[in-house]
């Protein structure tokens, strides 16, 4: 199916209350809260505000701030309103852990979301198992978290990169062939994601050959140079923040668009702005989008999102929002806000529309706590009509059958006693 953009509205640079989203109260520029009646609930956040992820973290954090505000509307929490307090793990793994020591220790936070980079979400993850705190992670991908090495306490908003990988490969081959080049981030993420694009091309007896790069390189003109002599159907840029974009712009910079198709898991709409126009091209998976005209509550949450934050949600916003209003309907079903009464709560909980905002059951799978939502593959292009129409959706693919079975995933569940 192909989705047709609708107008988007004039970006503003700072976040606003609405009538719509409710009043922010900005305690600091990393605190928001809303007082009422007894103590708040604290919610604490732990993401790479600085460095080369930097913008997709900050986008989960204004999606959680979004959520934030309306909750707090909304009576908040168990009648109790919601404080969200955001640390900046600067793209750092020991930052990240001590951030996450802060505030259980020191906050006395009931909850944790975090982190955008896989491998601090994983350090995180172990904290928050010994401490009993309930723990989101809205957009670290690396399969183990809802793996191998999944928690009782720990749950996942975005896909494994296995999911991703599984959602895109088809179209690519299908589309362009079997030979393929893949530009990789050298850390958790980009391990699980090459092996799972890896396993599917090989199954499809394809081949290929790829460079592994530190997360934060900025020159890629060697490994470019390796990539057209290789002659692939396709080069996966799997690279994310701004290493993705600066392997954008080289590429073009190169004349590589007309030797090769491009293509990979994710291309972020934070990213597709971020790149000159030619390009904004490739076919890519997006964990959610912000057009679906079919669905009300979908064009209501755009709107009311563009008024309050000044701009067209992405998946990232989404993310945060997300993993708040989980939160919220845990807490709803199990009365408490009790780590492990949480968990059980949210098990096989499926989203209401106005929160999942895309068709289908939504829900966060018992097995493996991964949550399971559709993946929307398509292709990026310059903007048509509005900065914000970069990507035409192709195809859903729902998460279920990207996902397999929680056998294959190597999850085995144990809930406290």
């Amino acid at each position: 199916m192909i989705y047709r953009n609708n107008p988007a509205v004039g970006r503003r640079a700072l976040i606003k209350a609405t009538a719509a989203a409710g009043a922010m109260q900005l305690a600091s520029p990393f605190i928001i809260s809303a007082r009422g009646e007894g103590a708040p609930i604290k919610l604490g956040m732990v993401n790479p505000l600085t460095g080369i992820l930097s913008a997709l973290a900050q986008s989960e954090v204004e999606g959680a701030r979004y959520a934030v505000a309306e909750v707090n509307k909304k009576n908040g929490i168990l009648g109790r309103q919601v404080e969200l307090l955001v640390e900046d793990s600067a793209n750092d793994v020991g930052t990240g852990v001590q951030k996450t020591r802060k505030l259980i220790d020191r906050d006395q936070v009931d909850a944790i979301f975090g982190d955008v980079n896989s491998g601090i979400a994983y350090a995180m993850s172990q904290v928050t198992s010994e401490k009993k705190v309930f723990h989101i992670v809205p957009g670290g991908h690396t399969d183990p978290i809802t793996g191998a090495d999944c928690k009782w306490n720990l749950f996942r908003v975005c896909n494994t990169t296995s999911m991703d990988a599984a959602a895109i490969t088809g179209e690519l081959i299908k589309r362009f062939g079997k030979k393929w080049f893949f530009i990789t981030p050298d850390y958790a993420y980009g391990h699980t994601l090459q092996d799972g694009f890896v396993k599917n091309l090989k199954a499809a007896g394809g081949e290929f050959q790829g460079d592994m790069l530190p997360i934060n390189t900025t020159e890629f003109s060697a490994t470019l140079i390796k990539a057209k002599a290789y002659k692939p159907n396709v080069l996966l840029n799997n690279m994310g923040g701004l290493a993705q974009i600066d392997c954008m712009k080289q590429f073009v910079q190169f004349g590589m668009v007309k030797d090769m198709a491009l293509g990979g898991a994710l291309f972020e709409l934070e990213s597709v702005k971020s790149v000159p126009k030619d390009a904004q091209t490739g076919w890519w998976d997006m964990e959610w989008w912000w057009d679906q005209p079919k669905l009300p509550e979908v064009a209501k949450f755009v709107a009311d999102f563009r008024a309050a934050v000044g701009k067209t949600p992405s998946a990232r916003h989404w993310f945060g929002y997300v993993a708040v209003h989980s939160v919220r309907l845990a807490a709803e079903k199990a009365k408490s806000m009790e780590g492990p009464k949480l968990s059980l709560a949210l098990e096989d909980l499926v989203l209401p529309p106005d929160v999942a905002l895309q068709p289908g059951e939504i829900r966060y799978r018992k097995g493996d706590h991964e949550l399971m939502a559709n993946i929307f593959v398509g292709h990026a292009h310059p903007p048509e009509g509005n900065p914000d129409n970069v990507f035409t959706v192709e195809a859903l693919v729902p998460g279920e059958q990207a996902a397999g079975t929680v056998e294959s995933t190597g999850c085995k569940m144990v809930h406290p006693a």
